[in-house]
């Protein structure tokens, strides 16, 4: 039988069934299956060694099994799922399992559950209008949360190695040997600024986010034994100092949260010295609909709660507009969630 041909119905049925697939994987995660298959089990000995319903495991470990969170290991492919014996995917351990350092579980489920709390609410707000009812309130606690679970997952894991590949495009930066000192502004819970610290030892600098947020920065700076390179500062960037004298301003994913985004960026281009460098890491929306698909699922939600999401271009020209020069954009695909842009400018 040949499965060449699809119909044109099935892009839409596979949205059907999407919800089963991660309702599946957010099982595993929570009932700790994918912890314990770090090594081979059957799914009754799975089941035995979580009070778990031995037949329902077998069948969930199959559909894990098929969306390649989970390999089969040792066992003819043609027998009975209860008698497989079944471990994690290397990329599995590596983000999944809470031992790894990579882990991002919780920061999955967190994004599971805040776009899905939104999705129940897509159909009122279509109809009567307002703003989305935000899944957690954006207020300094909420953050410091955030910044120590999901954002801290996530920068760890995907984001501190992204920053060190675009910071290979500054040439000050690059050259390792410049003092620099930088301001990671909205850096949450700090791990940008911790790498490259680590990664240029002429790096001194500060984060700047919400007191409660810096807390957080201040005492993963402090495990890194970099508190004599690198301090934080509280406050809200739309109505607090930022500091002055930076050489490098990294600002990431922050624009969609102030309320006036043209005054930030003046905000931003007065901090740095003449000549600085900002590196601005922000998600747009594309002009064409399969580019545009991979970034407006995520950020529908901020979009409805009356967030400014730019589409392609603008924010290079907001920076052009308010006095910034040599601007440089291009796409990357290799921070957390969506593709975004990345913009260089001078100040």
């Amino acid at each position: 039988m040949s499965f060449d041909t699809q119909h044109a119905l099935q892009p839409y049925w596979d949205l059907a069934v999407a919800p089963v697939q991660a309702d599946g994987l957010a099982a595993a995660l929570e009932l700790g299956i994918l912890d314990v298959l770090t090594v081979p089990h059957t799914p009754a000995q799975l089941a035995q060694a979580l009070s778990l319903h031995a037949p329902h495991t077998a069948l969930l470990l199959e559909l894990l099994w098929s969306m390649q969170v989970l390999e089969r290991d040792g066992a003819d492919a043609g027998a009975q799922a209860s008698d497989q014996r079944y471990r994690c995917t290397a990329a599995t351990v590596q983000y999944f399992c809470r031992d790894s350092l990579a882990f991002c579980g919780d920061a999955w489920l967190y994004r599971l559950h805040a776009l899905r709390h939104f999705a129940t609410q897509l159909n009122a707000l279509v109809r009567d209008g307002g703003k989305a009812a935000p899944y957690r309130a954006a207020n300094g606690s909420n953050w410091a949360a955030a910044a120590q679970q999901q954002i801290g997952q996530e920068q760890r894991a995907v984001t501190m190695r992204a920053a060190l590949s675009v910071m290979q495009r500054i040439a000050p930066f690059a050259a390792r040997a410049t003092p620099m000192n930088l301001l990671d502004l909205g850096g949450g819970p700090g791990w940008v600024a911790i790498a490259l610290a680590q990664a240029h030892a002429g790096v001194h600098g500060c984060v700047f986010d919400w007191p409660e947020t810096v807390a957080v920065a201040a005492a993963n700076i402090a495990h890194a034994q970099l508190s004599d390179r690198l301090e934080t500062l509280g406050g809200d960037l739309d109505s607090d100092d930022i500091g002055g004298d930076y050489d490098l301003v990294w600002c990431s994913s922050v624009l969609h949260f102030v309320p006036d985004m043209a005054a930030a960026l003046r905000k931003i281009h007065a901090a740095l010295k003449p000549g600085g460098v900002f590196v601005c890491v922000q998600a747009e929306i594309a002009a064409t609909a399969g580019e545009a698909a991979r970034v407006l699922p995520y950020y529908l939600p901020m979009r409805m709660l009356g967030r400014a999401v730019t589409r392609q271009g603008e924010l290079a020209q907001l920076l052009r507009d308010t006095g910034w020069q040599q601007v440089e954009q291009y796409g990357a695909s290799d921070f957390p969630m969506a593709p975004v842009q990345v913009l260089i400018a001078r100040a």
